[in-house]
């Protein structure tokens, strides 16, 4: 495994003609491997079909049937999809927040739209039929030219600033708006765990890899992710569980063992706790569900 592991800042460039970037990818056309990273825009995410990851500042969690996710801006997050999602395709749009010009989503017209920014700073995801219709609306805007493509961003927008089926996800107030020194020491802290998760991580280690002290490490991880390192870690390792409950038939054990956890007894109670149920009944209860 790679033990320098670097924090990724991704340069967007959109195409020619356009103030923001648009791309399609599909199985003979796959994003690029899922890594921590962060950029200055605003990211807006439809993944069609499919089941995978979903990692967005410090929520972790996993997706079925497709996901619709709006990111802000320099929220570190993961990629969503790989050769493993089986998603029918991925459509993504990125934009800067003043891409329309420094003040435009404070005109009155766009409050709604301009609120909807404000909260994509955590993170957002939409659910059920609303992702799926505004999921269509965006996949349909690969077809229009560059000016009733804007026309329809801002459409997809004003939809989503009205729907209430969504859910905040970085609730607890994971905003890095701080230093760009900042923003890679996390980048590298979730790139390090996305690697060496399947193991015991000591603190002494990480907060080596960040060259601070234990304390000085845990103060730092708290107050910018709300959450303990421990805690971080065995959510990893939970989403890791919950993706392979849903994509292999091997034992609950292996997948215990499989996900980084030594004791299954812990694995089972922490699972529950993070879950609302056991891995055996989430299992049994996978294919009744649709997202």
């Amino acid at each position: 495994m790679n033990k320098n592991i670097k924090p990724s800042l991704e340069k967007i460039v959109p195409e020619f003609g356009s103030s923001f970037y648009y791309e399609n990818f599909s199985k003979e056309k796959m994003n690029k491997a899922p890594i921590w990273h962060y950029h200055p825009e605003i990211e807006l995410v439809y993944v069609n079909g499919g089941t995978g990851k979903r990692q967005i500042g410090s929520h972790m969690s996993y997706y079925r049937n497709g996901a619709l996710i709006l990111i802000g801006s320099n929220l570190p997050h993961c990629g969503f999809t790989d050769s493993l999602t089986k998603n029918k395709s991925e459509t993504i749009i990125q934009m800067l927040p003043d891409f329309l010009g420094n003040s435009f989503f404070n005109i009155p017209e766009m409050s709604g739209v301009h609120q909807l920014m404000e909260q994509a700073k955590k993170g957002i995801v939409f659910h059920g039929d609303t992702k799926r219709r505004i999921g269509a609306h965006i996949e349909a805007l690969g077809l229009l030219d560059p000016f009733d493509r804007l026309l329809g961003i801002l459409k997809v927008f004003k939809e989503m600033s009205q729907t209430k089926d969504y859910s905040i996800l970085n609730a607890e107030g994971f905003i890095i708006e701080t230093s760009l020194q900042d923003n890679n020491r996390i980048n590298l802290i979730f790139n390090f765990v996305q690697e060496e998760f399947t193991r015991q991580i000591p603190l002494e280690e990480i907060a080596d890899k960040v060259s601070m002290s234990v304390p000085g490490f845990c103060r730092y991880f708290k107050k910018n992710t709300g959450k303990t390192f421990i805690q971080f870690v065995n959510e990893y390792r939970l989403v890791h569980a919950a993706k392979l409950l849903h994509e292999k038939q091997t034992s609950i054990t292996d997948i215990c063992y499989e996900s980084g956890f030594s004791n299954f007894s812990h694995f089972n109670k922490l699972f529950k706790q993070f879950s609302g149920k056991t891995p055996s009944t989430y299992r049994n209860e996978l294919k009744y569900i649709v997202s």
